[in-house]
């Protein structure tokens, strides 16, 4: 979006994933480090969980390092944010604005901050997205068992390569899943991927097997200690 309002773009995380590194725009200019974006940043906005990490991410010595007069954004969480080294900060002149939807008391009031309602996730916009998104990761459920944004799974990916796909979930113990690659080897079933994955108490495993499995094969795998339910998914049709 700044891309697009013509602004030059700078950015940091240590810990970008490829999947985000992939949406970003090459125009995005990388910083190698926190110290060197607050530098060279007119505005600062923040996207950052709230981790023992980010604890008071931006504190006074980091407010030091903006150039003077530069704008903070933080619509992440409260906590990343010194808010009495932000005030001071705009005292001093070094901070030009705060803009956040944290409105702490302390900062009511004050010519140079905005303040507004934390309700990011309410907008038309997000709602029509959030709508949008729960339908294609169900459909994507259906269709080739991936699990995204569960509550209690664990997010278990894998693309589909043909043939047809066996999901199961389970207690998260020993053995279980040994127990079913059991059963594919004593009916001639091969394996022909996987991926197994647990969140708490609960696994869940993905399995493409090159051959079409029966019932009776599907009906002994949730018959083994520890499965909870099982799933084939035939092969997307072309």
């Amino acid at each position: 979006m700044a891309l697009e309002l013509g602004m030059q773009v700078a950015g940091y995380d240590p810990a970008i994933s490829v999947e985000s590194a992939w949406r970003l725009s090459h125009r995005v200019q990388k910083m190698d480090s926190l110290e060197s974006l607050l530098a060279v940043s007119d505005f600062v906005t923040l996207h950052v969980p709230a981790v023992a990490q980010t604890h008071h991410l931006l504190n006074a010595a980091s407010l030091k390092r903006m150039k003077r007069g530069a704008r903070l954004l933080n619509f992440a969480r409260e906590e990343i944010v010194d808010v009495e080294a932000v005030i001071a900060a705009l005292q001093g002149g070094r901070l030009g604005a705060y803009v956040t939807d944290f409105p702490l008391p302390q900062l009511l009031g004050r010519d140079n901050v905005l303040l507004l309602p934390h309700i990011g996730a309410s907008t038309l916009e997000a709602e029509d997205n959030c709508a949008v998104m729960a339908a294609d990761q169900l459909k994507d459920f259906l269709t080739n068992g991936n699990i995204r944004n569960s509550v209690n799974f664990p997010t278990t990916q894998m693309a589909r390569n043909g043939g047809y796909r066996i999901t199961f979930s389970n207690d998260n113990v020993p053995r279980v899943l040994g127990s079913v690659l059991s059963v594919l080897a004593d009916h001639d079933i091969n394996v022909s991927d996987m991926v197994n994955l647990s969140r708490g108490e609960i696994a869940y495993n993905i399995i493409d097997v090159e051959n079409e499995p029966t019932q009776d094969i599907i009906a002994a795998i949730a018959k083994a200690d520890g499965v909870i339910r099982v799933r084939l998914i035939p092969p997307v049709p072309h």
